[in-house]
């Protein structure tokens, strides 16, 4: 692990929400998320498998309801450990995940197609109209 995979310490990961990071691929950034499990931490790709351009964090934490992940575009859920979507319109899918490890406290990018590029937002904006059902996020 080196300095410039370093996404986070585990500390920073919200419990009831998820951390944001950009990652860039070549010339091409896009966002993943970290999520808290009970004995670790998983990344994913940040968007919908239902529609890509809908993030599931847009920057304070995805929403977290009943221990699942929630798009707050259609209502679609995903366990917070597997992505795997339980209800909605995508269910079946799963969502992507990047590969991470976890080292002295420390959450590192070890995804051979990506390069850490900051925590936080790409800086590219949700291309959707936003959340349908009503969910505050927090």
């Amino acid at each position: 692990m080196d300095a410039d995979s370093r996404i986070a310490a585990v500390e920073e990961v919200p419990e009831d929400g998820s951390l944001l990071f950009t990652v860039r691929e070549g010339f091409d950034t896009s966002e993943a998320i970290l999520v808290a499990l009970a004995d670790g931490v998983v990344a994913f790709e940040n968007y919908c498998p239902h529609w890509t351009d809908v993030r599931l964090d847009k920057g304070s934490g995805a929403t977290v309801r009943e221990d699942e992940l929630v798009c707050e575009k259609h209502g679609a859920t995903f366990e917070r450990d597997s992505g795997s979507c339980t209800f909605g319109p995508c269910e079946g899918a799963v969502l992507e995940t990047v590969d991470i490890t976890v080292a002295d406290g420390d959450i590192y990018l070890t995804d051979d197609r990506y390069e850490f590029e900051n925590k936080g937002p790409s800086g590219d904006h949700d291309l959707s109209s936003g959340g349908r059902i009503g969910f505050s996020g927090q």
